[in-house]
């Protein structure tokens, strides 16, 4: 038979997705192509899945370190000095509310590889308990997840920071500046961890919403002095 160079008719109606899908699957390279793209697809979803975990174990392990050099000689020495290098570690961060259960080692420095560890303090920021605004920022996600539920903080909830010397007493204030606290800012507004002179603030950062660095999530809280003395009398932070 001759090959035909007329142009096939159109079909009064187009045919399914249904129809094409099962014709190609008829088709060797069809059927070799579907079972390449489902293998593509569950590693893809493998390590989407597994990412979380596998950086979970990562950062216990470093808080495992961490909590040996935690209250050491060596630490202390270098605290009171202020001596301590980008991902060492700094202070440890508690929350205890109804809602937020959280026991965190917090290193110096907020790069990539200090924040593995879980949370971080902004280097250009005081020490805990210092004049000004103490800035520490946490993932959300992934590494331990420290920050995960700081949505669910409110006004008078409590933080504590542990240092070689006293506990720190921190109290989430109320809203201000025409924004709730926690709130919500660009990615880029390091403002928020601007030093304050004459108060004795804490900012705690994180990414927002869950999975997505679009957005900064932030919560200030203010130090209560005479409560942290009473804690630290107390040992309510061991």
């Amino acid at each position: 038979m001759q090959p035909s160079f007329v142009t096939p008719a159109v079909p009064d109606k187009p045919r399914s997705l249904g129809s094409l899908l099962g014709d190609s699957l008829r088709r060797r390279g069809g059927r070799r192509a579907l079972s390449v793209l489902s293998v593509v697809l569950f590693v893809a979803g493998s390590a989407m899945f597994a990412y979380p975990v596998i950086t979970d174990v990562y950062s216990h392990i470093r808080q495992g370190n961490l909590n040996s050099q935690f209250g050491g000689a060596q630490y202390e020495t270098k605290y009171s000095t202020h001596q301590i290098g980008t991902g060492d570690v700094l202070t440890k961060l508690i929350i205890n509310t109804s809602k937020v259960k959280l026991k965190v080692l917090v290193v110096e420095g907020t790069t990539p590889a200090a924040l593995r560890a879980g949370a971080g303090h902004y280097p250009s920021t005081p020490l805990p308990g210092e004049d000004g605004n103490v800035g520490i920022a946490g993932h959300r996600t992934t590494f331990g997840r420290p920050f995960n539920h700081l949505d669910e903080m409110k006004p008078g909830d409590q933080v504590l920071l542990e240092t070689p010397f006293k506990v720190f007493h921190y109290v989430a204030v109320a809203p201000f500046g025409g924004h709730a606290n926690p709130w919500v800012t660009n990615p880029k507004d390091f403002s928020v961890v601007e030093n304050v002179p004459g108060h004795h603030f804490l900012t705690l950062t994180t990414c927002n919403p869950k999975g997505s660095a679009r957005e900064r999530l932030v919560l200030r809280l203010e130090l209560n002095p005479k409560l942290t003395e009473t804690l630290k009398q107390k040992g309510a932070s061991k």
